[in-house]
């Protein structure tokens, strides 16, 4: 008898170890060999992915956007006006700032006064308003059109500082529309005066 409980007890045991057994295996599943292995469709799109691509940056001129915008074309414009009035007569600040054709124009503009033997003499009061007229986007590039409407001092002397044009205590208001330019998809934040319309 105690040997047919032992053999009962085996049985039991065996029958409890499959049970078990079962159970693993439908819960953890199976070895199929495929482990660690993409199907050949994934592996060719995986293959193509970049690890480096970056979010898209927004590209939208939204309302936020001509705010920094215009933020940033005050300070370019104050730059510019008073970079072109320095006795030097060399662009020092606002190189950056210009297309080379604009650059060109002021350096001519700047070589023409120094060939009068001129200085121009130019207080900045400050910008009166700053209103975008215009954006357009011609495939990255985005071109954006200021009005300005500013008050300056301004007066323009001969080589022996007698007054050619303008007044020295006086303020003027001045008027300028300029165009200011950037590819979108630059990583350069940086706007560049373009063109000025007269």
């Amino acid at each position: 008898m105690n040997y047919s409980f032992e053999y009962i007890d085996i049985i039991l045991l065996a029958m409890i170890a499959g049970f078990i057994f079962l159970r693993l295996r439908g819960i953890l599943g199976k070895r199929t060999g495929f482990e660690g292995k993409s199907a050949p469709q994934f592996e060719e799109i995986i293959k193509n992915i970049d690890p480096n691509i970056k979010a898209k940056k927004n590209e939208n001129f939204d309302e936020n956007a001509k705010k920094e915008f215009l933020t940033g074309a005050k300070i370019a414009y104050e730059t510019i006006i008073t970079d072109f009035s320095d006795d030097d007569n060399k662009l020092t600040k606002c190189k950056t700032l210009l297309s080379e054709k604009v650059y060109n124009q002021f350096n001519q503009a700047l070589k023409d006064r120094s060939d009068r033997g001129h200085s121009a003499e130019i207080t900045f009061i400050g910008i009166n308003s700053a209103n975008i007229k215009d954006h357009k986007k011609n495939e990255s590039i985005l071109k954006v059109t200021v009005d300005f409407v500013a008050e300056v001092i301004t007066c323009v002397k001969d080589k022996n500082k007698k007054i050619v044009s303008g007044d020295p205590e006086k303020i003027k208001k001045i008027y300028d529309t300029w165009v200011f330019s950037r590819d979108v998809r630059s990583n350069n934040p940086n706007w560049q005066l373009v063109d000025i319309l007269t």
